[in-house]
């Protein structure tokens, strides 16, 4: 449990990402993770499953649909001129919370590191689907409901994936 009490709760099995706060649910929003499932191995394209927090905020004061690469944003803002030039670009919009491992072995170090593997909860185009497995790893929001959740989360907050 964070010193605020609050937690992440993610459940791949329903796509959903719910925010507790002692231990009770406050809000719940449908997300999108891995098109290739659950796992934790480098490179594998799937969602990590166990014990994160939450690493770095990256994005807090950037605009609604900002488009970061490697992690900066770019001043650019998603739109349909963009997705036309980069059809098949998997695009992290608006808010970034980078996640990284609590269990060694598991998905912190060597091989199964989710910090190195850049996993992240994102935002993503109002094209992709939620509900539903469609990413590269990371857990996919829409942006406004990212917003919503990126001003309830500090640092530090615990997010468990199962």
């Amino acid at each position: 449990m964070s010193v605020t009490g609050r937690h992440l709760l993610i459940n791949l099995a329903t796509q959903t990402l719910m925010l507790l706060e002692q231990d009770r649910v406050r809000t719940r929003y449908r997300v999108s993770t891995a098109r290739n499932g659950p796992g934790e191995g480098y490179g594998s394209g799937c969602t990590p499953r166990g014990k994160h927090r939450v690493r770095i905020r990256i994005g807090a004061d950037c605009p609604e649909g900002a488009v970061f690469v490697k992690r900066r944003a770019t001043g650019k803002i998603y739109d349909a001129e963009l997705a036309r030039r980069y059809p098949e670009r998997d695009w992290v919009l608006t808010r970034i919370l980078w996640l990284t491992g609590l269990e060694s072995g598991r998905n912190r170090g060597r091989h199964v590191d989710t910090l190195r593997r850049y996993i992240y909860i994102h935002g993503c185009p109002d094209t992709e689907p939620m509900g539903k497995p469609a990413s590269h790893g990371c857990i996919r929001m829409r942006n406004r409901d990212l917003i919503e959740l990126f001003d309830l989360v500090p640092t530090g907050t615990p997010v468990e994936i199962r």
